[in-house]
């Protein structure tokens, strides 16, 4: 493996050892310096082998999914596409267009599976095409461009550029950081400041400081938000990155948590796609709570929101409110039929969609065995082992989070993060000393 300079976050270290996809990374800098990252603690639920699986068929599995997804037919199969020899996109195959979303996804699946081509080549993409150089919103990134790079919107998707600035400090830590675009934590924290800090000179925010969470889309909807940009797993990362704004992290971490308990209905734990700030449904002018406007109701980005709390629950332990969350959603959909159930709902449970069951949704379901406690809670994990890799004209969204679906399930989510700078540490990140100082900061 090539090693490579470190002038950023991760400071002049180069990779002695990678143990597969399991194991202790560690890494040395030319001075006595030494850290560990363990991206295989006990921390991270294999629920596959939970349910009767052998470590070896869900290794395959995985693996499947990611030759598909990234190396497969390119007409009925791929969702990547190598437009260079160092640089790539993730299409979203029906709309014909390149989004945010699909990017940060993408690099997050490469840095998890250790696949650096494949993530630098995306990265190199949203760098060159996407990220804005100046302007009030300067380094977030355009939502959506076309297949050659275009921008077909300058608004900004919060929930892309988070996953974006996750997946760099993941690779940062993986894998060193390089020269120019490839300083993954110095681009990283670029990213990060912004997030609070475009409005001190003019700009706009990505995060409200009022109620620390992130708006909608900079820099015209910014007064309200979207339960599944809100990604309290990735803020205790970033608090830990990016010191200058620990505690607005922090507070961000909190009022997450606050916001995904708050948008789920009581009954049926479905979140709408967009919130007030203050967790209820928003609703644009002229719109009802009964009609199926997308906004106000449970649909494709609501889906996400079940992840969210969950790999929280992985990353940073299970809570109560967690457990009552998932097992609430478990009740409703197993109560829908766990083979049957619809993809669409108003937030009461009435089904907006007809004969439509999403591997994309059946994916983020799966994520809730990690929090609940419900006797039938593997069966949500054996449903997605039994669902077909997605294909087809429609396999990007629903493709995109099976596959993050498998990395959740099968423990190969995890953190990516040196938690230790002192000389000769060697812990796992579950280890007392750094989960007690993120005790100490929330």
């Amino acid at each position: 493996m090539k090693t490579r300079t470190s002038r950023g976050v991760v400071a002049a270290l180069s990779v002695l050892s990678v143990a597969s996809w399991c194991g202790t990374v560690a890494w040395a800098a030319p001075s006595s310096t030494h850290r560990s990252v363990d991206a295989c603690s006990s921390r991270y639920p294999n629920l596959f082998v939970e349910a009767g699986y052998s470590p070896a068929d869900v290794q395959a599995k995985v693996q499947q999914a990611w030759n598909q997804f990234f190396h497969g037919d390119r007409d009925t199969q791929a969702v990547y596409y190598q437009m260079t020899p160092d640089m790539a996109y993730i299409e979203d195959i029906g709309n014909g267009d390149v989004r945010t979303e699909g990017i940060g996804y993408g690099m997050m699946i490469a840095v998890q599976l250790g696949h650096k081509h494949e993530f630098d080549s995306l990265w190199n993409f949203a760098k060159t095409y996407m990220q804005h150089k100046d302007g009030p919103t300067q380094y977030f990134f355009s939502w959506h461009t076309d297949t050659s790079g275009k921008v077909l919107d300058t608004g900004v998707a919060p929930d892309g550029d988070q996953w974006i600035a996750a997946a760099l400090l993941f690779a940062s830590a993986r894998w060193g950081d390089g020269p120019g675009i490839y300083n993954y934590g110095r681009e990283a924290l670029q990213i990060l400041h912004a997030m609070w800090h475009n409005a001190d000179h003019g700009g706009v925010n990505m995060f409200d400081k009022t109620t620390y969470l992130p708006v909608f889309s900079p820099p015209n909807a910014v007064n309200f938000t979207d339960p599944s940009y809100c990604l309290p797993a990735f803020y205790k990362i970033f608090a830990q990155a990016d010191a200058p704004d620990r505690k607005l992290w922090m507070h961000a971490y909190t009022a997450a948590e606050q916001l995904l308990q708050k948008a789920a209905n009581s009954e049926t734990g479905l979140a709408p796609d967009y919130a007030n700030f203050d967790g209820t449904p928003y609703m644009a002018p002229g719109e009802s709570p009964d009609d199926t406007s997308y906004d106000h109701n449970f649909q494709y980005d609501a889906w996400r929101a079940i992840a969210n709390a969950n790999v929280d629950a992985a990353w940073w332990g299970v809570k109560p409110w967690e457990t009552q969350y998932s097992n609430t959603l478990e009740a409703f959909f197993y109560g829908q039929g766990i083979d049957t159930y619809e993809s669409l709902f108003h937030l009461d449970g009435t089904p907006i969609s007809h004969n439509q069951h999403s591997p994309g949704l059946v994916a983020m379901n799966a994520s809730s065995a990690i929090a609940a406690t419900q006797r039938y809670r593997l069966d949500f994990v054996k449903a997605l082992w039994n669902t077909s890799i997605p294909s087809g004209h429609w396999r990007y969204y629903d493709g995109m989070l099976y596959m993050l679906g498998l990395l959740y399930d099968s423990g190969n989510f995890r953190i990516w993060w040196p938690p230790y700078d002192t000389p000769g540490a060697a812990h796992t990140h579950a280890a007392d000393g750094w989960f007690h100082r993120w005790q100490v900061w929330a």
